[in-house]
């Protein structure tokens, strides 16, 4: 369904309260996207990072100026202090280590679906 030009006058006035402040954006593929907002004809982000979460791990990984299309757009939201924003039981980690976790995470779903197709034939009820 298309914007009308009462939808783009409201929604754009609704953003422009967002300008120059920190920012979290929620995208479509599930990633979560952290930065300044600077525009939003296109979603411009400054000292944009991605927040990656895995189990108890994170991790912001640095991808500098970003721009963002509208349709890609789930949530945004105004963020908070840095320090207030996750949850203690959090941790921070490297990049490198972010990604082992991701790989493992993946694996062990793929694991568990592969186990699940073989034991379909087994009828539980």
């Amino acid at each position: 369904m298309p914007w009308s030009d009462a939808d783009h006058t409201l929604f754009s006035s609704s953003l422009a309260s967002y300008l120059d402040r920190k920012i979290l954006i929620l995208l479509r593929d599930g990633r979560k996207i952290l930065g300044t907002f600077r525009s939003f004809d296109q979603y411009v982000l400054e000292g944009t990072s991605e927040r990656v979460m895995v189990g108890n791990l994170y991790c912001d990984i640095p991808l500098g100026l970003y721009v963002i299309r509208r349709e890609n757009v789930v949530l945004i939201g105004e963020r908070e202090s840095a320090e207030e924003e996750l949850s203690p039981h959090m941790t921070c980690v490297s990049a490198a280590e972010i990604k082992r976790a991701q790989k493992a995470e993946k694996d062990a779903a793929e694991l568990k679906g592969s186990m699940r197709k073989r034991m379909e034939f087994l009828d539980f009820d």
